[in-house]
């Protein structure tokens, strides 16, 4: 089946993937740790230290708690599909969000590229920090 939508020939042979692929959410967790890793290395020592460990504690929980999350659901869903997909696979499928589906790999990247912003944006700011000291 075929739709035209706003110029766009959208062929509907596969099925839509729900959710991310693993690699995307190991992405996430690495940007998170650049994050972290680049606020202590630019920004510990001296009195605020206690800061950092808050707001490396706040990294964590939103690291964890989506990941606790994803997991129990993944324990307790009801159907059970067959292999996940392959990354090459994934990215060049389709995802669904609530509207439309789009392509993969546009969805991945509009995930990525705020976190990777500020991951990167605390790298340069680490690195000025240090120039500066």
């Amino acid at each position: 089946m075929t739709v035209t939508r706003q110029d766009q020939e959208i062929t509907h042979d596969q099925q839509a993937s729900r959710g991310l692929h693993r690699w995307v959410y190991y992405a996430m967790v690495g940007l998170a740790a650049c994050y972290s890793l680049s606020a202590w290395i630019g920004f510990a020592g001296g009195y605020d230290e206690y800061l950092l460990f808050v707001v490396t504690g706040f990294i964590v929980m939103s690291v964890a708690l989506p990941a606790i999350a994803g997991r129990v659901w993944r324990h307790h869903r009801l159907s059970r599909p067959g292999k996940a997909k392959a990354f090459p696979d994934w990215i060049a499928g389709e995802f669904d969000t609530s509207d439309h589906p789009v392509k993969a790999s546009t969805a991945m990247i509009e995930i990525l590229l705020p976190l990777a912003a500020v991951a990167f944006g605390m790298t340069l700011f680490a690195v000025l920090a240090l120039v500066e000291s």
